[in-house]
């Protein structure tokens, strides 16, 4: 019974808490994969979705999702960004390997940021103030968690790493915020 309430706590899709906080994804910045700068201040008045990912998780498949919709919706003002991760111990490996990685094996043309910390007192800012400005849907349970930034630059949906980008709940959200 135990794993069943931290199952469904885990990918819950009641745990949606607005805040008032006058900060705003484009107040953020990431280090590249390859060392450039990624400033989210670059995507303002675009949708961002934000994916933590990992090399050697169950739905590293959702890579290939990923880049359809970055190719199909980029033009719209979709802007994706893969940010790699070894909190949840799926990827291990250097941010060289993570890129060739990506490339080789789903043609990933998407922004890659470096591999940092999603959760934790280590957290990159931007996961710390997606909490604060969403709640606690913004907090990636495990890898391929989603967050969606609004035109608007707040959190705009949070989706579990079970959703997949390709699904009509995930697109219906995309469509409506472009």
């Amino acid at each position: 019974m135990k794993k069943i309430l931290i199952i469904l706590f885990m990918f819950s899709f009641f745990n949606k808490v607005y805040a008032t906080s006058n900060e705003r994804a484009y107040d953020f910045k990431f280090i590249g994969i390859d060392g450039n700068i990624i400033k989210l201040s670059n995507y303002e008045n675009k949708i961002i979705v934000v994916v933590n990912v990992a090399s050697r998780c169950g739905y590293t498949p959702q890579y290939e999702d990923l880049q359809s919709l970055w190719s199909k919706y980029k033009k719209k003002g979709l802007v994706v960004i893969g940010v790699p991760t070894n909190n949840f111990r799926q990827e291990p490996g250097s941010n060289k390997e993570i890129k060739d990685f990506c490339e080789t094996n789903f043609g990933i043309s998407f922004p890659m940021t470096e591999k940092i910390n999603v959760i934790g007192a280590d957290a990159h800012p931007f996961y710390k103030w997606a909490k604060r400005d969403f709640g606690i849907g913004a907090i990636p349970k495990w890898n391929f968690h989603k967050i969606i930034i609004g035109k608007n630059g707040k959190v705009a949906d949070t989706f579990s790493s079970i959703t997949k980008p390709s699904s009509k709940r995930f697109l219906k959200v995309i469509e409506k915020l472009i």
